[in-house]
């Protein structure tokens, strides 16, 4: 399956379906619910999603901290109207290279699929710089991004398309300020069977679509899509409980502003 170009409607339109029905969007909100129990987060905060498109994430995190305010900005207009019109009223439009908020003003950052799609010659350091200024001391900042795995993916600067080393994000991240409170590889056993399609897309052009588990909606429901849940939201509590895992297919980190 090709997918529509980032930015259309049809990309925005993709993603709200894919994050209401996949099993790996339950299974990773999954995940970024346990390390967020790691944050200890207050009662009452501020959230920013930077690059929130249709506002999945922030209905995600008003469910499960209802006290929270929701903040989202976005490049895209179709994604931010789509947020509106499900009731998140506080998006806008806006770069993450430059964020229009004030100076240590959120309690926390969310950030989901977007460090890849930056500008490649430091996009994602002025990005992670501009994350930084607007927290809070005691801040934290969530991260979720792609990953090298096997085969190795050359970025594709006419796509906006990078993939990231664990120990490089590690850097990025504390460069810009931040302390490392967990950071892993995620889908590491499911990943294993992108292997061999990975391995058949190798010498062709990368393009920024191209994903094996992301390719096509599969509903959350039935016990084989409740089995792989249950394989994410198990990898989930090991990195929530410390443990760096070796291989998987997807970055995430939880940093804090000290």
């Amino acid at each position: 399956m090709t997918l529509p170009p980032i930015f259309s409607d049809e990309y925005y339109a993709h993603w709200r379906d894919f994050d209401a029905h996949h099993w790996w969007s339950a299974g990773m909100r999954d995940v970024a619910a346990g390390l967020m129990s790691v944050a200890s987060l207050p009662a009452d905060g501020l959230m920013l999603d930077v690059g929130c498109g249709s506002g999945q994430g922030m209905h995600w995190l008003a469910g499960i901290r209802p006290r929270w305010k929701m903040l989202g900005l976005d490049l895209g207009m179709d994604g931010l109207q789509a947020a509106k019109r499900s009731g998140m009223k506080g998006v806008a439009l806006g770069t993450a290279t430059s964020l229009p908020i004030g100076d240590s003003a959120v309690d926390l950052v969310i950030t989901l699929d977007l460090l890849q799609h930056l500008p490649l010659a430091g996009g994602d350091h002025q990005a992670l710089h501009e994350m930084h200024r607007v927290l809070k001391p005691g801040g934290h900042l969530f991260i979720r991004t792609n990953v090298q795995s096997f085969p190795r993916v050359e970025d594709d600067p006419d796509a906006v398309w990078h993939m990231y080393d664990v120990d490089e994000l590690h850097e990025k991240v504390r460069h810009a300020g931040f302390t490392v409170v967990r950071l892993s590889r995620i889908n590491a056993v499911l990943g294993l069977a992108e292997i061999p399609q990975a391995i058949r897309a190798r010498g062709a052009k990368r393009d920024w679509s191209y994903n094996v588990v992301t390719s096509a909606p599969r509903k959350a429901e039935g016990m084989v899509n409740s089995m792989k849940r249950g394989l994410l939201r198990f990898e989930g509590r090991a990195v929530q409980a410390g443990i760096s895992l070796p291989v998987g297919r997807t970055l995430v980190a939880l940093c804090r502003r000290d």
